[in-house]
């Protein structure tokens, strides 16, 4: 049965169309209903657990598969930005979790990347689509009502929270990229790993310091869709309630090409500020710029991270782009020197 989200209508057949495993296990599915259908359609799209035991293991200790099912079940339909819809979210109290998604190739939306040649015009419709999306959750009471179980940080382990175990895993992984890349990269990427490694929980607690509002947490463009002209945002797990600015550093740095970027960064940044203000939220310019460089390097940590891990949580040749371009990014940004008078 679909249920919760859906019409009570049964399901006589399913066929797999397609399936493959990475952080998750997601699988495309025909239907075939009994009786009336209603609107009802003909494939969807699950995410289960992982098929390989080892990333069961690893999702099941993170907990972001199940956040991710309860931001479908509990928060997608109150966002104001273009979600997969959902017609099914569970989770259990194991930690396992289904999700049951809107086909969103069915539904004819499309997948930007980074050759596109319009990749200036979906960078601008993704900025402001954040706008919106933390325009709408700018220091919502709800945090203290009934989204307070919403984590005050993204990330792996701890439920985002911030222990010391969090900050030593944060560091690691920077540390095992240092030793993976550091001698095939620029000076600047040795210079911010290892600053990061070396104050991890400092620099997590930076990242924690303004406003808060619900952001995405992991919006690269691997993460993003477009429907009719409007970009659309799925892979919710690593949402939080943080800074805004947060994600339009990762995207920006992360995903658009670096001459792109550095040609529009400022006009993005506009946008974002002009979108916040058009919902009633003043944000100061200057703050903006300085939040925007400090989480440049939330960017490159991500991108690095990634790129450490191989092929286990995004195929590798893409991680490596997007490390070369959020290592580029820090360098043009200053975001070191930033972080050393940050942190003293």
């Amino acid at each position: 049965m679909l249920r919760r989200h859906a019409p009570d209508v049964e399901v006589t057949a399913t066929e797999v169309l397609d399936s493959h495993s990475g952080t998750t296990g997601r699988v495309k599915l025909r239907l075939t209903y009994a009786g009336d259908r209603a609107e009802l359609p003909d494939t969807l799209f699950c995410k289960i657990a992982p098929f390989d035991p080892r990333q069961r293991t690893f999702l099941r200790h993170t907990g972001i598969g199940a956040m991710e099912a309860r931001f479908y079940d509990m928060v997608a339909g109150d966002v104001p930005v273009r979600v997969p819809r959902v017609w099914h979210a569970e989770t259990g109290d194991d930690g396992a979790f289904v999700m049951v998604l809107e086909d969103l190739d069915a539904s004819g939306c499309t997948f930007p990347r980074p050759a596109d040649p319009d990749v200036d015009e979906r960078a601008a419709s993704t900025v402001e689509e954040l706008g919106r999306l933390h325009a709408h959750h700018w220091e919502d009471d709800r945090f203290a009502g009934d989204l307070d179980w919403v984590p005050e940080r993204a990330g792996f382990g701890a439920g985002g929270g911030k222990d010391a175990g969090a900050a030593t895993a944060a560091g690691s992984f920077i540390r095992f990229a240092l030793e993976r890349f550091a001698d095939e990269m620029p000076s600047s990427f040795e210079a911010v790993g290892t600053l990061y490694a070396d104050r991890a929980g400092d620099v997590l607690d930076l990242w924690d310091e303004g406003e808060r509002t619900l952001i995405h947490g992991d919006p690269h463009g691997g993460n993003l869709f477009t429907d009719q002209g409007r970009t659309g945002f799925f892979d919710w797990a690593m949402f939080s309630r943080s800074p805004g600015m947060r994600d339009v550093a990762y995207y920006c740095c992360n995903s658009i090409p670096t001459d792109v970027r550095r040609a529009i960064e400022a006009d993005l940044l506009r946008r974002y500020l002009g979108t916040l203000a058009g919902q009633g939220v003043v944000f100061d310019a200057g703050l903006a710029e300085r939040q925007y460089r400090l989480f440049a390097v939330f960017s490159w940590v991500s991108a690095a991270s990634t790129a450490a891990m191989g092929d286990r949580w995004q195929p590798a040749s893409r991680a490596l782009a997007a490390m070369e371009r959020t290592t580029t990014a820090v360098e043009d940004l200053d975001s070191v020197g930033l972080l050393e008078e940050m942190l003293g």
